[in-house]
């Protein structure tokens, strides 16, 4: 990540402190404790869909072959999701935490020298054109904020209790722009505010591939859409982010070109 200067730093401290956003002495902890963890990197696998027999045959895959062989490799927890609702539908998302960028390289040797992903997966490698499992795939690579360095699995993951996923992507005309969004969320305090709203995080990630690059990428979940509706109702309402996104440097039209944003909901195989 890129350096600042000293006075978007003060900015940011100013506007997190005005805020209310201050972090308590525990909290300052445990931020210096995320610090010191490497980020992981993240890769979002994007498989676009027709309607037909194509979701079938890719979930049995990622279900049966790609997750079950990826953990064995070291990685995750391996999200899936489909989108329900924005841009890019029918299609699957699978979210895959690696340590770092050499075990992303790493993983395509890695299955191929695991037999049990060759048998699991010999449908999906031999389909055929009249039976393609989808029809393109779009990757991107991310790396995780220095201060949010792990995925945060949500509480009912894997617990079959009804939920919702956000993701949201923000595209910035410069890198000096990009980084200072950055900022706001990893030591600005947008997180914390994030939080006390009920917008719970799961993982806030730089780009380091994409088509409009400079960006940065975040997943949220939520209980389900009326909960979302009040979340960001009250977040859009908090004096500390009301004080924070007029301060001279962060508001909008200064950092931000756009916003992408689609809903997704968990596949019954999504270990988030």
């Amino acid at each position: 990540m890129m350096a600042y200067p000293i006075d978007r730093r003060s900015v940011l401290a100013g506007a997190a402190a005005a805020g209310g956003v201050t972090l308590t002495s525990t909290g300052a902890r445990a931020q210096r404790r995320a610090a010191a963890v490497t980020p992981e990197v993240y890769e979002l696998r994007t498989y676009r869909l027709v309607h037909g027999g194509m979701k079938a045959r890719l979930d049995a895959y990622l279900r049966d072959a790609f997750i079950p062989a990826a953990r064995r490799a070291g990685c995750g927890p391996i999200g899936a999701f489909t989108v329900a609702i924005g841009p890019g539908s029918p299609s699957v998302h699978v979210l895959v935490p690696y340590p770092s960028i050499a075990d992303f390289a790493a993983l395509p040797g890695k299955l191929a020298d695991d037999q049990g992903y060759a048998k699991a997966a010999e449908p999906f490698s031999s389909a055929t054109p009249e039976g393609p499992p989808y029809a393109s795939l779009d990757v991107k690579l991310m790396r995780a904020f220095p201060h949010f360095p792990r995925v945060e699995v949500p509480d009912a993951a894997g617990a079959n209790k009804p939920r919702i996923f956000e993701l949201r992507t923000y595209f910035s005309h410069s890198d000096k722009a990009g980084a200072t969004k950055i900022e706001m969320f990893d030591t600005g305090g947008e997180i914390e505010i994030f939080r006390r709203n009920g917008l719970t995080p799961v993982f806030f990630a730089q780009d380091l591939t994409g088509s409009r690059l400079p960006s940065l990428t975040y997943l949220l979940t939520f209980p389900d859409f009326a909960a979302r509706e009040r979340s960001w109702s009250s977040f859009g309402a908090d004096p500390a982010w009301r004080r924070l996104i007029t301060t001279p440097g962060l508001t909008d039209p200064e950092i931000t070109t756009g916003i992408d944003n689609q809903i997704l909901s968990p596949t019954p195989y999504s270990q988030i």
